[in-house]
Order: structure tokens, then sequence, then C-alpha cells
């Protein structure tokens, strides 16, 4: 997993690179990682954390969702995740996609926006294996149209609204939860319909889980 600390906004028709401030360059496919700097401690507006007061036991030998499944929203994946050399499992559950704050978009992103409308792709992320994962990343999501394919742009960055939520001390034990939103955008005359889980590890690059509304 890369780290970088850049945000910006490509959009893939083309292979037009479009940036905002210092610009992180993505492949055009999609194919390149995207995941922020390791995060510094946490505020409460960052995430919502959840810990059940009564935990599930840990799941460490819980299946794991195949490759290429389709899932609709609310339903469940449960993947393989891995953070600073700790391995676990997680679950990861879309909630909502939604339309976003088209007046903010632009004013994130100035002129490279025209053509373009943002969306929030929500979702929660649950320990599942019990490994501690605390300060770990947000596992990322991105949008697709309603065939299941591209949406002609992709976001690097977020707004006011819909931020990477991220874990705290509480995401160690199983059965912990946590909020998190990727912004995401399609070109004028589309949408974002879906969001897909695309990782390197569980062999979902070339394969991805899917949610469609």
């Amino acid at each position: 997993m890369r780290y970088t600390k850049r945000a910006g906004l490509l959009a893939s028709a083309g292979a037009v690179v479009l940036l905002s401030g210092c610009g992180m360059l993505e492949n055009a496919s999609g194919s390149g990682d995207d995941a922020d700097a390791p995060p510094p401690a946490p505020t409460t507006s960052a995430a919502e954390q959840t810990t059940p007061q009564n935990p599930a036991p840990a799941a460490g030998n819980a299946q794991t969702t195949p490759p290429g499944t389709k899932l609709r929203l609310g339903q469940r994946a449960v993947v393989p995740f891995e953070y600073a050399g700790r391995t676990g499992t997680i679950g990861i559950t879309v909630t909502a996609i939604q339309r976003g704050d088209q007046a903010a978009f632009q004013q994130r992103f100035g002129s490279r926006a025209a053509g373009m409308a943002p969306y929030y792709i929500r979702y929660t992320v649950e320990n599942v294996g019990g490994t501690d994962l605390s300060r770990s990343s947000a596992p990322l999501l991105g949008g697709v149209g309603p065939d299941g394919g591209s949406t002609g742009a992709v976001v690097i960055g977020s707004l006011p609204g819909c931020e990477r939520g991220r874990p705290d001390e509480s995401f160690a034990a199983a059965g912990a939860k946590y909020q998190t939103c990727r912004l995401q955008a399609a070109r004028s005359g589309g949408a974002v319909a879906g969001a897909e889980y695309e990782e390197r590890e569980g062999g979902y690059r070339d394969n991805p889980i899917m949610w469609m509304s």
C-alpha cells in the first residue's frame, strides 16, 4: 500500500489529468493506489466510533467474500485487511450512495470540476477478526456507473460532509465499527450507481466486490 498526502481529480476519458493544489497522479484505468498518509490522532468529527457493549467473539476464521461478488446496498462483504504489518479481517457495508454538494465540489476543484457531478459513497467498516487494527486507514471504495463500468472520473480528496473516517483505539476488538465516506464523481449525464472494492489483498484487484443501488 502506497501513501501520499496529495489530493486531486482525474478524468479518465482521454487520460486527462485534473489537479487541485498539489496533485496526485493516478492511472486512468483506476488501477493506481489511492491512500492517504498514515493518520494523525483522529478527532471525534473524523469518524463515528461504535464499540458494542457485548462485542461479537473473535472471528479469525471468518469466511471472506469471494472476488467478483455482487451485493446490494446494506449487504456486508468480509475481506482480509493488512495495515502496518498487522493482518486481520474486516467487514464493509455500503449504506448509501448520494449526490454530493455541487457548489462545494466546484469551490474545491474550480474549473477542473466542470462537466462532473460529485457523489458520496457512505459505508460502515467493522472489525470482524478481532485483530488490533486501531489507527489504521479506512479501506477505499471506488464509484461505478449503472452498468458497473467506469463513471469517467476519479476524485482524490474529500469535501465537508464526506470525509474519510478513521478508527481509533476502540477498533481493536471484534464487533467494533466506524463510519466513513468516499468522494467520487461522474461526468455530466452519468451517475455513480454503485461502489467497488478492488484491493490486492484477497484477489480483488482484477475481480472486485461490487455494491449496486
